[in-house]
């Protein structure tokens, strides 16, 4: 009601005034227990902190609260996505099956490889890639170290419903057993390489 019936009065006041309340209103409602907790939060949630603040004071609050919801999103599916997930088990013939169920990528080529356990694996190895998506180089080279791995313990790797984009394997992994390729599933059997 006073800006909407009193707004010629408001211009009354000195502008000076109106930034000493400002400065109450700051003083007054920011959360200055935040500083206490700044090392004891995650690093992102910090930075996160600290990036809102000074977005605040550099632009406005508005802009703001968009930068700090675009970076926590951008945090969490970086940090969800580096965990890659897979369902393991052993088929009727004593197979292993890896059933992997997330993005292959940068960011999660670690953790793929640390899925594997080529030393106490049977003699055949699958890994599905029925649910999962291949995205980068980094993720065709990490496959390409497991391929080495089973191999220099002398077992088979056998690769399923690998998309066309991971051709660029093929040419580098000697021990690939078997490859279907998602569009058309065609099956090859390769020993040394694929022609």
């Amino acid at each position: 009601a006073f800006l909407l019936f009193a707004a010629p009065l408001v211009e009354i006041i000195p502008l000076a005034a109106l930034v000493g309340v400002m400065f109450m209103v700051v003083i007054g409602t920011f959360e200055w227990s935040s500083f206490r907790v700044l090392g004891s939060v995650p690093k992102m949630d910090a930075f996160i902190i600290v990036l809102v603040s000074v977005v605040t004071v550099m632009h406005d609050l508005a802009i703001a609260v968009l930068v700090g919801i675009i970076v926590s999103a951008l945090a969490f599916a970086w940090e969800h996505g580096k965990k890659i997930h897979a369902h393991v088990r052993i088929d009727e013939h004593g197979t292993k099956v890896y059933e992997l169920q997330s993005a292959l990528f940068f960011g999660s080529a670690q953790s793929f490889k640390d899925l594997f356990d080529p030393l106490n694996d049977p003699q055949d190895v699958v890994i599905d890639f029925k649910k999962a998506r291949v995205y980068d180089h980094s993720a065709i080279e990490a496959i390409n170290k497991i391929t080495e791995r089973y191999a220099d313990q002398k077992k088979f790797l056998h690769l399923l419903n690998l998309s066309k984009e991971c051709q660029e394997l093929l040419n580098k992994a000697d021990n690939i057993v078997e490859v279907s390729v998602i569009e058309d599933l065609d099956w090859h059997i390769a020993d040394d390489r694929l022609d």
